[in-house]
């Protein structure tokens, strides 16, 4: 066989998207081959679907700040020649393109940099010692599920506390997140169903504020110091890109976090040696944090962007309309990127990892990620600092209802 018939052979091969081995977070031991052999490969979408995914560290990283690739609108892809279909919805953060993306960004980076976060450190805190506190009380066993008692609450916590949300509406907003968080696997009318709810609450949400007036202080929650921008003369926002906000925090600030959280306690409780380095050494909770996001994925293959021109790749003629499906869980594994990849080094430096993207559509909410998973781990250290797990690792019942797997239930004993 010829070079191009190899070429023609693999273009035209389609696989199944790789999925985690069941019990575990991933990334999928299928990427290792992918990176190996087939570095841009198509495969089918749960919603039957196909795109061409990226494993390898160096592609996946250019595809992010390639401007030949943007990310599709999740309420009009895949698109459709239905003249009946319903307009799409507003556009999240991350699908907002060109001015528009670089005026909103510019409007709301500063609320989420390390600055404007600190007032937000003591609260964080705050809200993890009550929390563990709680659960010491009510286990005079001194055992608990971590899950249900720490890793489950406090990213909601902290999601509400940062961005205005009111934490008592949480059951008219959370069921359409965990929804869309399927939403590969979701038909169009399922998606906008889902992403109107959200839409309708953000705004119903944003009157309330607006008739209780506009935030002032360095103190005020993001929704407010956003409406006021909206009202500034000559500010950078509309009231529309203040509900966007909403929709984007609801959808990428809350059962993300949840997931990664346990994740990556699971990893440093099975990890007995590291975990009491960083009890020892609390000062390495940074660089543990970030070895922590590219060891234990984020995502494995949601990130679908579109082919606005014809390139190609490795090889692979990609066309103009295209979805391409670059994977951080595969590139953070990646061989040429990483010494020893697999092996969770918490001293690990540098970590360029991409598990919050890369360009001008990297995770705007990537510093308050990592700060609550620096609190979340001093916290229990400080506290619990005998703690393991009470029951074998490998019978821990797990969450594998989204892409975002994790374990269910973490029973500990301190």
């Amino acid at each position: 066989m010829t070079n191009l018939d190899t070429h023609a052979a693999i273009a035209d091969t389609v696989i199944p998207v790789p999925e985690a081995a069941p019990g575990t977070a991933g990334p999928p031991c299928a990427y290792a081959r992918l990176r190996a052999e087939q570095p841009v490969v198509k495969a089918q979408l749960p919603n039957g679907e196909t795109a061409w995914l990226l494993s390898r560290y160096q592609d996946v990283r250019a595809a992010f700040a390639d401007p030949r690739l943007v990310r599709p609108l999740l309420s009009a892809w895949p698109p459709t020649e239905d003249a009946d279909a319903p307009p799409p919805c507003l556009p999240t953060f991350l699908e907002m393109t060109g001015e528009h993306h670089e005026r909103v960004r510019r409007a709301v980076l500063p609320l989420f940099g390390r600055g404007r976060l600190e007032f937000m450190r003591p609260r964080i805190r705050a809200m993890a010692e009550e929390l563990i506190d709680a659960m010491v009380a009510a286990s005079p066993g001194r055992t608990a599920d971590l899950v249900a008692a720490y890793v489950e609450p406090l990213p909601l916590r902290v999601l509400c506390e940062t961005v205005g949300l009111p934490y008592e509406d949480r059951d008219l907003y959370l069921p359409h997140t965990l929804t869309l968080l399927g939403a590969a696997g979701l038909t169009m009318e399922q998606v906008l169903e889902a992403l109107y709810a959200l839409q309708d609450y953000a705004s119903t949400l944003i009157t309330r504020k607006e008739q209780e007036g506009d935030g002032e202080g360095e103190g005020d929650d993001c929704i407010r110091l956003l409406l006021a921008e909206s009202r500034r003369p000559g500010g950078g926002l509309t009231r529309d890109d203040v509900v966007s906000f909403v929709v984007t925090m609801l959808m990428a600030g809350y059962k993300t976090n949840m997931q990664h959280t346990g994740n990556a306690l699971l990893a440093l409780l099975t990890h007995p040696d590291q975990l009491r380095m960083l009890r020892d050494e609390p000062g390495r909770i940074g660089s543990a944090v970030d070895e922590l996001l590219r060891y234990v994925p984020l995502m494995n293959a949601i990130n679908i962007l579109v082919a606005r021109e014809d390139l190609t790749l490795h090889g692979q003629h990609i066309r103009a309309g295209d979805a391409v499906v670059p994977v951080p869980a595969s590139a953070n594994h990646d061989l040429e990127a990483f010494t020893d990849p697999d092996r969770l080094d918490l001293t690990r430096t540098p970590n360029p990892h991409v598990a919050f993207g890369h360009g001008p559509h990297a995770c705007t909410g990537a510093h308050l990620s990592r700060l609550q998973l620096a609190t979340v781990i001093e916290v229990l250290l400080e506290r619990l600092p005998d703690i393991e797990l009470a029951e074998p690792a490998e019978m821990l019942p797990w969450d594998e209802s989204t892409p975002l797997r994790a374990p269910a239930r973490l029973p500990v004993r301190w």
